[in-house]
């Protein structure tokens, strides 16, 4: 049965929060601000949090900083997940996954649609493990931030979730590349 199980302690994570605009600033970030209170309200805390153009080397030099950050266990995107010329997330960040989350869309979706209708189509929103931290890549809107936090992440990113949530795996996220590592020290 889903639920939280209140015997397990909370585990805070490191949260960080990137937000694709070519206009925005840190004073008018909603969707970053919608994130950074409901992460706080969850009781994690907010790792680091940046502003960059969407221009695909910008963004992907943004995350896979926090990717190599030991502080940040999660990066957020929001933005630049449509289809205009200009939204490039999905494109510029799902080369860094080793592991995409396709299930995450899905959930993400199938939530949106209870809000939004059918015009949660219009999002690339998608997931994945760059090295050892989950990366989500959301929509720009309020909205879409907080149907993807309160529909999908709250739960997941809560180590008394169960069945079973994120945090239990994330000390095993990088095992391939641990492994890959031993083999090539094994032949040498």
């Amino acid at each position: 049965m889903a639920g939280l199980d209140e015997s397990r302690p909370f585990v805070p994570l490191g949260i960080a929060i990137v937000t694709v605009s070519d206009t925005r600033g840190l004073a008018d970030d909603k969707s970053g601000d919608t994130l950074a209170a409901r992460i706080e309200g969850a009781g994690h805390r907010v790792s680091g949090r940046t502003i960059v153009r969407d221009e695909r080397e910008a963004l992907r030099a943004a995350v896979s900083s926090f990717v190599a950050d030991p502080a940040t266990d999660v990066v957020l995107t929001t933005g630049g997940t449509g289809f205009t010329g200009r939204d490039v997330s999905p494109d510029a960040l799902e080369p860094l996954f080793e592991k995409r989350m396709d299930g995450f869309s899905a959930l993400f979706h199938g939530y949106s649609k209870g809000t939004i209708g059918t015009s949660t189509l219009q999002s690339r929103a998608t997931a994945g493990v760059a090295g050892k931290t989950f990366v989500f890549v959301l929509p720009g809107s309020t909205g879409a931030c907080r149907d993807a936090w309160d529909g999908v992440l709250k739960a997941q990113l809560d180590y008394r979730h169960k069945p079973c949530n994120f945090v239990e795996i994330l000390p095993r996220l990088d095992e391939h590349l641990k492994r890959g590592k031993l083999r090539a020290g094994a032949s040498a």
